[in-house]
């Protein structure tokens, strides 16, 4: 399976008239965060395939129609809206994972958005809070345990593990919980985006006990 992930930047080797040619192996795509739904919707139709999402902590115009916010918990949808509150299919014709755990033919996913909180904008985080999303998940993520024998295949986030691709400035800083999460549930990849990448040289996939944490910045492909 070749899994197509995205983050960060419209990147014109994706967004091209050219997609479908270049990405033609591609099984699925995860989209790690702070990309305009359109082009989100734009990998759909062009790819046809499934295409999971988290929200960042940019670009959050239709935030409000998938996650509780802090003025607005749920609101009506315009007539015609295609968007469903458990995290199916939205508007843009992909999954929001933000806070689900999911099935994707044989893979496991779950997803959890935003980054650490550093100026109250929507979608930040204390460690505390983004713990407490954690919590909200282990019921399913046990039920995986039972049914299929294992916890968890692939973590979508947006933000990075404290200390691993993370940067030491508040809003770039990792999570803690995020490696006390890849320590309890063994993901075989953590993928996220936020860390921006401009040197070929920089750090993109780092291995953390039974997990490869891969920064998505631009595009990068998974294959298992």
């Amino acid at each position: 399976m070749k899994i197509l992930c995205v983050s960060d930047h419209i990147d014109p080797l994706v967004y091209s008239a050219s997609i479908k040619e270049r990405f033609a192996g591609i099984d699925m795509v995860l989209a790690a965060g702070d990309l305009p739904l359109d082009y989100v919707e734009f990998i759909v139709s062009s790819l046809n395939r499934p295409v999971y999402f988290v929200f960042g902590n940019h670009n959050l115009e239709d935030f409000h129609l998938y996650e509780k916010t802090k003025n607005v918990f749920m609101p009506a949808f315009p007539s015609g809206a295609a968007v469903s509150f458990d995290g199916c299919r939205s508007g843009c014709g992909a999954v929001h994972l933000g806070g689900k755990v999911k099935k994707e033919g044989g893979l496991l996913l779950a997803g959890l958005g935003g980054s650490m909180l550093y100026n109250n904008g929507e979608n930040q985080w204390s460690e505390l809070g983004m713990t407490a999303r954690i919590l909200r998940m282990i019921p399913r993520l046990v039920y995986n345990k039972l049914r299929y024998g294992r916890f968890l295949d692939i973590f979508l986030t947006h933000a990075s593990p404290l200390g691993i691709h993370d940067k030491p400035d508040l809003c770039h800083k990792g999570f803690k919980c995020f490696l006390d999460f890849l320590r309890i549930f063994r993901p075989k990849y953590m993928v996220h985006g936020h860390i921006h990448l401009y040197d070929a040289g920089e750090i993109r996939c780092t291995r953390y006990l039974d997990s490869l944490v891969v920064n998505c910045y631009n595009h990068y492909i998974i294959e298992i």
